[in-house]
C-alpha cells in the first residue's frame, strides 16, 4: 500500500540540503514517520530558500544537494522504511533573473520564434513582453550594452540576433528593437502581459495544458516516479492551471494508479473536492479548520465581538471585508489580469467593470466548469444585485463565461482563484481582526468554534470520501503556527480579562490603525514575547499586507514607525510588558492543553497526518518566512532518545517534551498498527463535563482529548464524567491500563489526552 501512515514535511534549502535530509532519516524513523515529505527539489533561483521559483526541469537542484544528495536521501529513507513524497510546482517558473532560466532567456531573445514561446502564457497581441524592473526616476543612461547583453544595474537581458548597437546608437536604441520592453516596476499590476503567479511578476505562468510543455517540464518528475520509486507528490496551486482535471489526469498516467497524489486545494466551507479529480485528497487545510474550531468557545463570540468593535471602530462584518479586499485586488495588484480578460470581449461595454464585479462576488476560489456551475450562477446574481447598472454587461458575458471551451471562461477561472487568495487570505484576514486564531488559510473567521457534533459529522464524511487525504495543523503557508493558534484559543475562555488587557495595551502603545493594533496584541498573546526582531519582521509584512496605513509599494514611514514603537513598548515599557507578560503566563498552561489535544486529534483523525518540521515540540512560528526557520534536529534527536530511555511520560512544561512524547507515541502506533485506524466512530460520554471531551474510536485506537480546559477547571473539573469501553485498554501515552467503565478524571489525571488501544 503506497499511502504513508504519516508524513514529515522538511524545508530543503541550500543550508539544509538533501545530504542533511539523509542524515535526519534515522530521527524521522525513530519518531514514527511514515514518509519524508520534501519541499520542491527542481533547480530554483540562486539562493532561493523555498524552491517554488523553479528555473529548470531536468535535474535535482545542485544547491539543494543535486543528484548525489538525492541518491543519499533515497538510500537513507529506504534503509529506514520511510516512503518519499515530493512537492512539485507545475503552475509557474522563476524569471527574476532571466539568465538562470534558459527557456525564459530564449523567449526574451527570440520572441514568438523561440522554441520555448509555447511554454509561457504571453499576450502577444498587446505588444512586446513587459518587464517591470525600472525604478522611479529612471534615466536612459542607466541602460548599458555589455557583452551582447542589455544591462540595467544587476538586471541582465539578451539581445536579439542582428539588433545590437550600430555606430552612434545608444543602449535605448538597442532596447527598442527587442522582443521585450523594460518599464517602471509600478506598471506590473496594471499592464503586465504575461500570466503570473498571483501578482508575483518574477514567477511566470507555464502552459502545462500543452502536452509538449507538460512533458518538457516533467522530465525530472517522471524520473522520480518511474525510476526512483518516489511514492507520492504534492501538487502546488492547481487552481492556477487552465485545466486542473486535464493536468491531474496526465500526472496520474505518469505516476501510475498507486502513487499517492495530494493537491494544495483550499476548500471554502461546504465545498468539496471535485470527485472527478484522480487524486487522494487535499493537503489538509480543511482538516486544520475542523480541528482548530474545536478549541474555540462559541460562548465568547458576542463578548469578543463587542470589545473588537469598541477598540477598533470597525463596523464591517467579514463578508464586507472580503468584498473590500477582493475589490482592492482587482483594482490594483491584479488589474492587469482583469484587463486581459476584458480584451477578450471588446464588443461588451463596461466589460472590465463587469468582470471585476463578478470576481469580487465569486464565492469560492474557482470553478472547474462544468463542475461548479452553481458558483458562477451565484456570482452573477450577487454581481447584478450589487451593480444593477452593469446588468447588461454581465448578461452579455454569461454565455461565454459558462463555456469551458471559451478562452474567456478558462482565464476567468484562473483569475478568480488569484483574487480570492490575494483579497481574502492576504488582505481581509489582516484587516478583520476580531479573533485572529480563526484567520487561517482555509478557515472561516465568521464561524466562531466547531461544535462536537459537527466535528464528528465532518470526520465521518472524511472517512468515507477522503481517507487518503492529508491532514495538517501547520504548513509553510499558514498565517501562524499551531501552538500559537492553540494559545489564542484560550482567549475565547476569558474574554473579559482579555478585553481589559487589550484596552490597557492599546491605550499605552497606540497605533494609528486600531484594527492592526488589535491584531498585533493578539499576536503577542499567541506567540508570547518571541525574539524582538522576529516580531518586527512579522509586523512589517502583516501591516503591508493589510494595506490600510502602509503598503508594499509605497511604505508610510511614519505609520510603520508607530507600529515598531508599539512593538518595542511590548519589550521595554513596564506598563506594557508587565501586564502582557503576566497574561501570557496565565494562558500558557491552557494553551499547552489545547496544543496536545489538537495534535492528538489531528494525528488520529481520518486521513494521513502531516507534521511540519519542528512542530513535534512547542513552536511559536508566525507567517512565512518566520515559519521556515531552521530546526535543530540534533538537539531534538537527543531529547527523543532521552524520552525513549526513560520510558516515563515527561511533565507538561516549557520544554515541549510532552508534545514530542505524544507525537512519537502516536505516529509509531499508526505506523506499526495501521489496522487500528480504519474507521471512525464517535463514542458517547456521560456526565456533567461531557462537552469538554473529544472521544472517537478509529477501529481499535480510541482518542480521548480535552477541549475548553479553562472553563472545565472553573466548572469543577471532570467530576463524574466517563465512558464505558466494554473491555480493557492501554493508554500508549501514559502507559496505564484501564478496564470497563472509565472515569475521565482518572484517564486524564496526568495528561489532557489519552490514546487507548483495546
Amino acid at each position: 500500500m503506497p499511502v504513508p501512515t504519516s508524513t514529515y514535511r522538511l524545508q530543503v534549502r541550500p543550508s539544509f540540503d538533501l545530504h542533511a535530509v539523509a542524515d535526519v532519516c534515522d530521527y524521522l524513523a525513530t519518531l514514527g514517520t511514515g514518509a519524508v515529505y520534501l519541499s520542491p527539489l527542481l533547480p530554483s533561483a540562486r539562493g532561493s530558500e523555498h524552491g517554488y521559483d523553479v528555473v529548470g526541469f531536468d535535474a535535482v537542484d545542485p544547491q539543494r544537494g543535486g543528484i548525489d544528495g538525492w541518491t543519499r536521501t533515497l538510500a537513507a529513507a529506504r534503509a529506514r522504511g520511510l516512503r518519499v513524497v515530493v512537492d512539485i510546482v507545475p503552475n509557474h517558473t522563476g524569471v527574476a533573473d532571466a539568465r538562470q532560466n534558459r527557456a525564459w532567456w530564449d523567449v526574451l531573445r527570440l520572441g514568438r520564434s523561440s522554441p520555448f514561446a509555447s511554454w509561457f502564457d504571453i499576450d502577444w497581441g498587446s505588444g512586446r513582453i513587459l518587464l517591470p524592473v525600472l525604478g522611479d526616476g529612471f534615466q536612459p543612461g542607466e541602460l548599458q550594452v555589455v557583452d551582447d547583453e542589455l544591462r540595467y544595474y544587476e538586471h541582465r537581458f539578451p539581445i536579439a540576433p542582428e539588433t545590437g548597437p550600430a555606430a552612434g546608437e545608444t543602449a535605448s536604441d538597442v532596447h527598442d528593437r527587442q522582443h521585450y520592453r523594460l518599464v517602471n516596476y509600478r506598471r506590473a499590476d496594471t499592464e503586465q502581459n504575461y500570466r503570473r503567479f498571483f501578482a508575483v511578476t518574477s514567477l511566470a505562468g507555464l502552459r502545462v495544458e500543452d502536452p509538449d510543455v507538460f512533458e518538457a517540464t516533467h522530465v525530472q518528475i517522471a524520473r522520480w516516479l518511474r525510476e526512483d520509486g518516489v511514492d507520492g507528490v504534492r501538487i502546488d496551486h492547481p487552481d492556477g492551471l487552465v485545466d486542473p482535471l486535464g493536468y491531474l489526469t496526465r500526472l496520474r498516467a505518469l505516476a501510475g494508479p498507486d502513487a499517492w497524489i495530494t493537491v494544495e486545494k483550499i476548500l471554502e466551507p461546504g465545498e468539496e473536492l471535485p470527485a472527478e479529480w484522480p487524486v487522494d485528497g487535499t493537503t489538509g487545510y480543511d482538516a486544520l479548520a475542523e480541528v482548530g474550531g474545536l478549541f474555540v468557545d462559541p460562548a465568547a463570540e458576542q463578548p469578543l465581538e463587542g470589545v473588537y468593535r469598541e477598540l477598533t471602530g470597525d463596523d464591517a462584518d467579514l463578508a464586507e471585508h472580503i468584498r473590500r479586499g477582493k475589490r482592492l485586488a482587482v483594482s490594483t495588484i491584479l488589474q492587469a489580469e482583469v484587463s486581459r480578460l476584458a480584451r477578450l470581449v471588446p464588443h461588451v461595454d463596461s466589460a472590465e467593470d463587469a468582470l471585476a464585479e463578478l470576481l469580487v462576488a465569486f464565492p469560492v476560489y474557482r470553478s472547474y466548469l462544468p463542475i461548479g456551475a452553481e458558483h458562477l450562477a451565484a456570482a452573477m446574481g450577487a454581481a447584478r444585485a450589487a451593480r444593477p447598472d452593469l446588468a447588461d454587461a454581465i448578461g452579455a458575458l454569461t454565455t461565454r463565461l459558462a463555456d469551458p471551451a471559451d478562452e474567456l471562461c478558462a482565464r476567468f477561472q484562473q483569475v478568480s482563484g488569484a483574487v480570492m487568495a490575494k483579497g481574502v487570505e492576504d488582505t481581509a484576514y489582516y484587516r478583520y481582526t476580531r479573533f485572529v486564531a480563526l484567520n487561517e488559510v482555509g478557515g472561516d473567521p465568521a464561524r466562531f468554534g466547531v461544535p462536537l457534533a459537527d466535528f464528528h459529522d465532518a470526520q465521518q464524511r472524511r472517512q468515507r470520501a477522503a481517507p487518503r487525504g492529508m491532514t495538517t495543523l501547520s504548513t509553510h503557508d499558514t498565517k501562524r503556527g499551531e501552538d500559537v493558534r492553540a494559545r489564542l484559543a484560550v482567549l475565547s475562555e476569558l474574554p473579559d480579562e482579555w478585553a481589559a488587557l487589550a484596552r490597557k495595551l492599546m491605550t499605552a502603545a497606540p497605533i494609528p490603525e486600531p484594527t492592526f493594533g488589535y491584531l498585533l496584541w493578539q499576536t503577542f498573546a499567541g506567540a508570547g514575547l518571541i525574539a524582538r526582531e522576529r516580531m518586527h519582521s512579522y509586523a512589517e509584512k502583516a501591516m503591508r499586507e493589510a494595506a490600510l496605513g502602509t503598503t508594499w509599494i509605497d511604505p508610510d514611514t511614519a505609520f510603520e514607525a508607530a507600529v515598531h514603537a508599539a512593538i518595542d513598548a511590548g519589550y521595554d515599557d513596564p506598563d506594557v510588558y508587565g501586564p502582557l507578560a503576566d497574561f501570557v503566563a496565565k494562558i500558557t498552561p491552557h494553551g499547552w492543553t489545547n496544543s496536545l489535544s489538537q495534535k492528538l486529534v489531528q494525528l488520529t483523525m481520518p486521513g494521513v497526518p502531516d507534521v511540519y518540521q519542528g512542530t513535534e515540540l512547542w513552536e511559536d512560528s508566525l507567517v512565512d518566512p518566520d515559519n521556515r526557520r531552521p530546526v535543530d534536529f540534533d538537539a531534538t534527536q537527543k531529547v527523543l532518545d532521552q524520552l525513549d530511555a526513560s520510558l516515563d511520560p515527561p511533565p507538561i512544561d516549557g520544554t515541549g517534551r510532552a508534545k514530542l512524547w505524544l507525537v512519537s507515541r502516536t505516529m509509531r502506533l499508526r505506523r506499526d498498527w495501521p489496522d487500528l485506524f480504519d474507521r471512525y466512530l464517535p463514542l458517547d460520554i456521560r456526565g456533567p463535563a461531557a462537552e469538554h471531551a473529544i472521544v472517537f474510536d478509529r477501529g481499535g485506537a480510541i482518542t480521548v482529548a480535552t477541549r475548553l480546559p479553562l472553563r472545565l477547571a472553573r466548572e469543577g473539573g471532570w467530576r463524574d464524567t466517563g465512558l464505558d469501553l466494554g473491555g480493557g485498554a492501554t493508554d500508549v501515552i501514559s502507559g496505564r491500563s484501564f478496564r470497563g467503565d472509565l472515569q475521565l478524571s482518572d484517564v486524564l489525571a496526568d495528561y489532557p489526552v489519552a490514546l487507548l488501544v483495546r
